[in-house]
């Protein structure tokens, strides 16, 4: 499960040591740690990360195939905490050591920034080849934070992004070795962790105004 540290003015959430999908336990645990975050006063940035192969694998496809008749209000759980990140009154960095997929893909685009372990590991948004249709909430996440070109791409081929190819691509700002990306991204976050407050809430809100509106339809969130 998550867990959060802080290092200064930096809080860093460490998603988990498995695949870290989107259970209900999980996203409930994220949701937790994002309050603590929010509370306090003054200079603060946050920091994801994972420990293990991945980052996140996405969506719990075992959870919903058992429950189905909670598919509505799951996908809205997971639409919510999209649009909870998206939004933060602060800078988040997401530093991805491992597999980025699915869900685990969006949820990492809902940071303000992106640095990738440039060896290994992939992003990937795989859709299109097992037979799942983004929703609109979804869409409107991925088309808001990559190029034309690169969202269409990532999102009709299903390609595999290495961290070079990531960097390339603008899907994230950089790509480094396993050793130093956790502190590269401590780093950034607290270059910017003064932003913290208000005002960069207010800025967020606006920036991304209509995104917000998809991933906050609770009444038809599949489309």
């Amino acid at each position: 499960m998550p867990t959060l540290d802080r290092h200064d003015a930096v809080f860093v959430l460490d998603l988990g040591d498995g695949e870290n999908r989107f259970h209900p336990d999980w996203i409930a645990s994220v949701d937790a740690a994002l309050d603590e975050v929010e509370k306090p006063e003054g200079p603060r940035a946050l920091v994801t990360a994972a420990t293990g192969k991945f980052y996140s694998n996405g969506l719990d496809l075992d959870w919903l195939a058992a429950h189905s008749d909670e598919h509505h209000d799951y996908v809205t759980s997971v639409h919510a905490l999209f649009a909870r990140l998206l939004s933060l009154p602060l800078i988040t960095v997401a530093a991805l050591q491992g597999h980025t997929f699915a869900a685990g893909a969006m949820f990492s685009l809902a940071h303000d920034f992106r640095l990738m372990r440039a060896d290994r590991g992939f992003w990937c948004l795989p859709e299109a080849d097992i037979n799942i249709p983004f929703t609109p909430g979804m869409s409107a996440l991925i088309q808001s934070r990559l190029s034309p070109q690169t969202a269409h791409h990532a999102m009709v081929s299903a390609r595999r992004f290495g961290g070079q190819e990531a960097a390339a691509a603008g899907i994230v700002d950089q790509a480094a070795d396993e050793a130093t990306l956790r502190a590269a991204a401590l780093d950034l976050a607290q270059a910017h962790a003064g932003k913290a407050g208000d005002s960069l809430g207010t800025i967020k809100a606006r920036m991304y105004a209509p995104v917000l509106t998809a991933l906050r339809d609770t009444t038809n969130p599949l489309g």
